[in-house]
């Protein structure tokens, strides 16, 4: 039998250890949810952003105190890096890195910059990481119903000895201590995050789900039919999966569709896809992936435009917008 890795809850963590101001850089998609949690739990937090920016306004309307970001970094003890991957190192250099003291601590909620050595903190500060498995709009709509995300923490470097106390206060903070968080490393975090994001959360799914509609549709079936098919059903299948598993699911669908995917499934998924993954991971590992990111970064992103302007174009994306304008419960519509 698997042994479970060792989870922390609410009564594995003492708030107490963040007893000074905590700058929670950036308000996007995981700052607003960090920023907001935070200050709900009764913690002093600061935002730090661009003067009169969109995240600035924002923070500002959401009754937050707003600071440049170094004035946030230069006042606070605690500062938590929530911008974009690609933008972090330049505004570290410049606007967090000046105005760091000994014994601040440093929050990561993605281990990318760290481990691939894109930023370098002084070895006089704590680097830990907090790291949420959910986006942050779910991380802020779960807290507000007194329920959590599971989430993820690390110490890189532990300058002050107390940097595990800190990180575990802090993901109780933000709510993951009610639904359990897993220790684990800057290394395992990144390189575990990218590979499931390219072969099976966003890249794998994607196309799974672009080439079954090509399919159908190629042979004459209707469009509309081979969204359903393909796309709209998807979510049904994985909620099942999330709330049951896999044999929870496979005895919620019908008999049929349960001989159907299991004799066939391996004929998509296979050895020759188990490879694919392989070289894939070893991309990640070695760090050829990041140095791509960080030329295409470099060079204005021209292929992450070409290839955002094929997936708006896509057929399956014209369909889909038409279908979905007929379903008014869908969020966001």
């Amino acid at each position: 039998m698997i042994k479970i890795t060792k989870m922390y809850y609410e009564e594995d963590a003492d708030l107490s250890y963040l007893n000074e101001k905590i700058a929670v850089i950036g308000y996007g998609s995981q700052g607003h949810a960090h920023a907001l949690n935070l200050d709900d739990t009764g913690l002093d937090v600061v935002v730090g952003a661009r003067k009169n920016g969109k995240s600035w306004k924002k923070a500002k309307n959401d009754e937050l105190e707003v600071k440049k970001i170094q004035d946030a970094v230069e006042e606070a003890k605690y500062i938590s890096m929530l911008i974009p991957d690609e933008v972090q190192p330049m505004v570290y250099e410049n606007k967090i890195e000046p105005y760091l003291d000994k014994g601040d601590t440093l929050f990561f909620a993605h281990g990318f910059n760290v481990h691939y050595n894109q930023i370098k903190p002084p070895e006089e500060v704590n680097v830990v990481m907090v790291a949420p498995k959910g986006p942050g709009h779910l991380v802020r709509r779960v807290f507000k119903e007194d329920t959590g995300t599971p989430g993820l923490i690390a110490v890189n470097q532990n300058a002050t000895g107390d940097a595990k106390e800190i990180t575990l206060a802090y993901a109780k903070g933000i709510g993951c201590t009610k639904a359990g968080v897993i220790e684990t490393s800057f290394k395992e975090e990144t390189e575990t995050d990218l590979f499931g994001e390219q072969v099976d959360l966003c890249g794998g799914v994607t196309e799974m789900i672009k080439t079954t509609f090509e399919t159908l549709v190629e042979e004459g079936y209707q469009p509309e039919v081979a969204y359903f098919e393909s796309l709209h059903e998807l979510k049904l299948i994985v909620d099942l999966i999330h709330e049951k598993g896999l044999k929870g699911m496979w005895n919620s669908v019908s008999n049929t569709a349960e001989y159907g995917g299991l004799t066939r499934g391996e004929n998509i998924i296979n050895d020759k896809s188990k490879q694919n993954m392989k070289k894939i991971l070893d991309d990640i590992q070695k760090g050829k992936f990041a140095r791509e990111w960080i030329s295409e970064n470099q060079t204005g992103l021209p292929s992450m435009k070409r290839l955002r302007e094929m997936e708006e174009n896509h057929e399956i994306e014209e369909v889909g917008k038409e279908l979905r304008e007929m379903m008014p419960w869908l969020d966001g519509e």
